[in-house]
């Protein structure tokens, strides 16, 4: 029986790579936990369907920190699990609770892109077509941030406004087309 270990060179992932990785699983982490807050917010104000919207979104994003803790172990990186900052928890108003939510997908959609330049300068092929995923999906959820926030500018303080806004959130969401 012929040991095949020995002939198998174990390749490891770039460091610096690497390093960008547990930065962005980090970076996921934090958007999940921001967006549970922005969820509880809205629903200890009675939006409930902003409310389903968030906690879909902080579950999409824990999803996404999975996605790239799997990928850095099978790379045979090293993962590191991080310490998350406390999340924002008060918001004055839906326009707030939007902003920040389009902000959020920015600074994610910038941490994104430095990866792919990295990968692109390392010629690390590999990881640069895995995180394709992610600049696709980033794309969509600016998209969405976008349009939701446009359609509360255009409703304004209206309250009514606000009312059909909470209740047909997920329909708007949905129904977004980021190639548009």
């Amino acid at each position: 029986m012929v040991n095949l270990t020995k002939f198998v060179k174990k390749v490891h992932m770039n460091k610096s790579i690497e390093k960008l990785l547990n930065d962005q699983i980090k970076y996921e982490a934090n958007a999940s936990m921001h967006y549970m807050a922005m969820a509880s917010w809205a629903d200890s104000n009675g939006y409930n369907g902003i409310a389903e919207f968030f906690y879909n979104q902080s579950e999409e994003e824990r999803v996404h920190m999975l996605k790239l803790v799997k990928f850095v172990n099978e790379r045979s990186g090293k993962v590191a699990i991080p310490a998350l900052e406390k999340p924002k928890a008060d918001f004055e108003s839906l326009q707030e609770l939007f902003e920040d939510f389009l902000k959020s997908e920015m600074f994610v959609t910038e941490q994104i892109n430095h990866v792919i330049f990295e990968c692109l300068d390392k010629k690390d092929y590999n990881v640069h077509n895995f995180m394709q995923w992610y600049v696709t999906e980033q794309l969509e959820e600016e998209a969405v941030a976008r349009t939701l926030l446009d359609k509360l500018n255009i409703i304004g303080d209206d309250k009514s406004g606000h009312y059909l806004f909470d209740r047909d959130i997920n329909t708007i969401a949905t129904a977004v087309d980021p190639t548009a």
